[in-house]
Order: C-alpha cells, then sequence, then structure tokens
C-alpha cells in the first residue's frame, strides 16, 4: 500500500515536482494508528523486566497514552537505562527520539529539586520543575496546586470572552446560571477527577466561584455585599466544590470497579520509607469525610455496590458535607 508512493505541494494553482515517500506513515491513512500501535508495543516491550517504581509489590516503568509516553523510575541510573533501551529499539525500527521534545523532572518534597542529568546520543535534556500531560499540568512536588491555578485562570479568561451574554440583564438570571454551568464551569473542571483538594484549595475555589457571581450582577469590588447576599440574589447555592467531589467519587467507583492501573496506584502501598513530618492530604481522605463514613476502607467497601455509591454520592452531594 505504501510502495513507491510520491507527493508534491500544491500552492494556489502552482504545483512543486513529485518526491519519493521513502519513510513514516501517512496522514488520514487508516492504517496509521494501528501501525503506529504495533511498533510503539513491539518496542516498550522490551522495559518489562527492568526497574521502575513499585506499588504494591507490582513494577511500574511506563505509561503510555497514544504517542505522550513516560518513563518512570526511582533514580537516575534506572532512567537512563529505561531511555536507552527505548532509543536503541526506536533506531532498529527507523524510528528517532526527539531531544528537544523530551525532557526529565524529579518529584520531590525537597524546596529544591535534585539534578538529575539525563542523556540521548549524548545530548543533555532539560530539566523541567512541570509539563503539561494530556492537558493536565503535572508538578514536581507532586502538588495539583499550579494545575487548579491554571484551570481557574483559564475559566476567568473564558468568561471575558462571554461576557457580553453572562452579564447581559436583559437574560435571565437563570439562562445566565445555565450559560456559565455549560460553557464556562466545564473549563475550570477538567480533569478535577485526580485533584487533591486541601481547605486552601477549596477556599480558592469557592473565591472563583463567587467571583463569576458577582461579575454576572456586575457587582463592583468597592460594593461591600455579603457572599450570603450575592447567592440569595441568584437563588443559588455554593456547588463549585460539591460538583468536583461528586464527579472524584463517580470517577473512583468506575475505576475501582475496574480494577485496573488506577485502582493499583489509589489503594496500592510503595515501597520505601515514610518522610517526617505531617504527611499529606490524599484524594482517598477528602472523599471519605465528604462522603460520610471517614474510613477510607468504609468507602473501599461500599463502592462495590454500585446502588449503595450512588446514594452515598447523591446524598452527599445533597447535603453539601
Amino acid at each position: 500500500m505504501y510502495w513507491e508512493q510520491t507527493a508534491a505541494m500544491r500552492i494556489k494553482n502552482k504545483t512543486s515536482t513529485f518526491q519519493d515517500i521513502k519513510r513514516g506513515v501517512r496522514q488520514d491513512c487508516v492504517l496509521s494508528q494501528d501501525l503506529f500501535s504495533l511498533y510503539s508495543e513491539i518496542i516498550m516491550r522490551n522495559l518489562e523486566n527492568h526497574p521502575g517504581i513499585k506499588v504494591s509489590g507490582q513494577n511500574i516503568n511506563n505509561l503510555r497514552y497514544a504517542d505522550d509516553t513516560v518513563l518512570i523510575a526511582e533514580n537516575k541510573e534506572d532512567l537512563q537505562k529505561l531511555l536507552n533501551i527505548v532509543e536503541e529499539e526506536s533506531r532498529k525500527k527507523g524510528l528517532e527520539l526527539n531531544s528537544k521534545k523530551t525532557e526529565v523532572m524529579v518529584i520531590s518534597r525537597k524546596h529544591e529539586s535534585p539534578k538529575c542529568d539525563i542523556f540521548i546520543n549524548e545530548v543533555k535534556l532539560k530539566q523541567t520543575e512541570k509539563f503539561k500531560y494530556l492537558g493536565t499540568i503535572i508538578s514536581n512536588d507532586g502538588k495539583t496546586n499550579r494545575e487548579i491555578s491554571a484551570r481557574t485562570a483559564q475559566a476567568k479568561i473564558n468568561f471575558q470572552k462571554m461576557k457580553t451574554i453572562l452579564t447581559n440583564k436583559h437574560i435571565s438570571i437563570e439562562t445566565r446560571k445555565r450559560a456559565l454551568q455549560c460553557y464556562i464551569e466545564p473549563v475550570l473542571m477538567y480533569g478535577c477527577e485526580a485533584w487533591t483538594i486541601s481547605k486552601q484549595i477549596q477556599n480558592k475555589l469557592e473565591a472563583t466561584e463567587m467571583w463569576f457571581l458577582r461579575r454576572m450582577l456586575r457587582i463592583p469590588w468597592t460594593t461591600k455585599k455579603t457572599n450570603e447576599r450575592v447567592l440569595n440574589e441568584t437563588n443559588k447555592r455554593r456547588s463549585l466544590v460539591r460538583t468536583i467531589r461528586k464527579r472524584q467519587a463517580t470517577f473512583l467507583g468506575h475505576e475501582m470497579r475496574r480494577g485496573k492501573l488506577e485502582h493499583l496506584v489509589t489503594t496500592g502501598k510503595f515501597e520505601g520509607k515514610r518522610s517526617r513530618g505531617r504527611q499529606r492530604e490524599k484524594i482517598m481522605d477528602g472523599l471519605a469525610t465528604w462522603l460520610g463514613p471517614g474510613k477510607v476502607s468504609d468507602i473501599l467497601a461500599a463502592v462495590k455496590d454500585r446502588d449503595l455509591w450512588r446514594d452515598m454520592i447523591a446524598n452527599a452531594y445533597k447535603q453539601g458535607t
């Protein structure tokens, strides 16, 4: 199918000379995704017996979604070995790793991330403090604060783009609230199923929700009007954080019953010692408090019953706990 194919460039009415296509899959070809998946699977199978990180005894050294690949290791020596294997096996298949599009990040609780010098063909890779993976910002501190801040800023930008509609007093407040729910809040809540919501983050999200409502009512910042009065005028309850918690609980139930990698990472134990000081709040801790039982073990037991799990989510959302 690909044998002796040629291509030419056409700009307006002028066409260049035809050139041979010697490598690569063809855009819009129905075989392209299958060929790419086949090659990538063959390449990544060479990593199966090499160390990564262990969760409940299971070794995880890579994550893949289409052509976005993440290699994971506990130290830079193991990470360099993984990268060398992928580079070598890719070269055998006629593929090359792009060093400009490949970055290194060390996830640590330290204020300054340890240096990690990783190379591709003697080219040192850039070490970064954050990068965007599948539309979500991953930070070197392992927290979601930067992602939530970026989502909040993006939602406010989109609000300003629809300002003429959302602040139009000739349109009923119910219609404007519906537009806010349909076009602005999804931008803010993208990927919220993986957020860890501390008290500080919750206050920030609630402040963002009030920011939307105050501008919809055209309330200037100099007006001393309480949040309760604003909520009464819009005939609304605080719902942003409750909606995020509901989406997290729904997603958790789906993944726990599915029993795949997400289940392992959420419930499994990582090898090693705990760091000194107070431990960070986990997403399961926040959900346990919101749903009522207060214990993670109770959640894991209840999630197996789909009807019970739905009732728990509906009750928690209604109560606003």
